[in-house]
């Protein structure tokens, strides 16, 4: 059994590893599961795991890569689930997140408004993989290699699934315009 020392240890490893990581992490899943009570569910499993594999592996360097790799499987198994998607599908998207200056003009809030529902509506549309890789390749700012490190997958199908979200969300796709005209 490990002595106090080493508890308190981990303990201090746990909290570092917290403030660095859980608003990214909490980012993360509420671009994933598009909810945010769900999100910091999940985010709650993402770090009590982080706890558990501190004890195990406490000389580990890279726990960003891990920690997104749990996350991102974490969401997964809440979207598989049954309930979630009898639940899922009772309800409005949620667009409660903001990318307007907090106090908007009316017009400015009612045009943003307008935005971010066009906005969800065609990320929404993308496959889960594709929105799992353009939000870890754009959003969080990985490497085609750390995306494919952290999804499981190759750098070509990173590139692919990327391809396809960034052609999908296009407006010049969406209006019927072929690419490159």
């Amino acid at each position: 059994m490990a002595g106090p020392e080493v508890v308190l240890e981990d303990r201090a490893a746990y909290d570092t590893l917290y403030r660095a990581e859980s608003a990214r992490v909490m980012r993360l899943c509420r671009l994933l599961l598009a909810d945010r009570e769900e999100a910091r569910e999940v985010q709650q499993e993402v770090f009590l795991k982080l706890f558990e594999a501190l004890k195990r592996q406490p000389g580990r360097d890279s726990w960003g890569a891990w920690l997104t790799r749990v996350a991102v499987n974490a969401c997964h198994d809440r979207r598989r689930s049954g309930w979630w998607k009898r639940w899922r599908n009772s309800r409005e998207l949620s667009e409660d997140t903001r990318f307007v200056s907090p106090e908007p003009s009316p017009e400015d809030a009612a045009i943003a408004g307008a935005t971010r529902a066009r906005i969800w509506a065609s990320f929404r549309g993308l496959s889960a993989r594709q929105r799992e890789v353009f939000i870890l390749r754009h959003l969080e700012g990985q490497t085609t290699d750390e995306v494919a490190r952290a999804l499981g997958m190759s750098a070509g199908s990173v590139k692919r699934h990327l391809f396809r979200a960034v052609r999908q969300l296009s407006p010049r796709t969406r209006a019927g315009v072929a690419p490159g005209r």
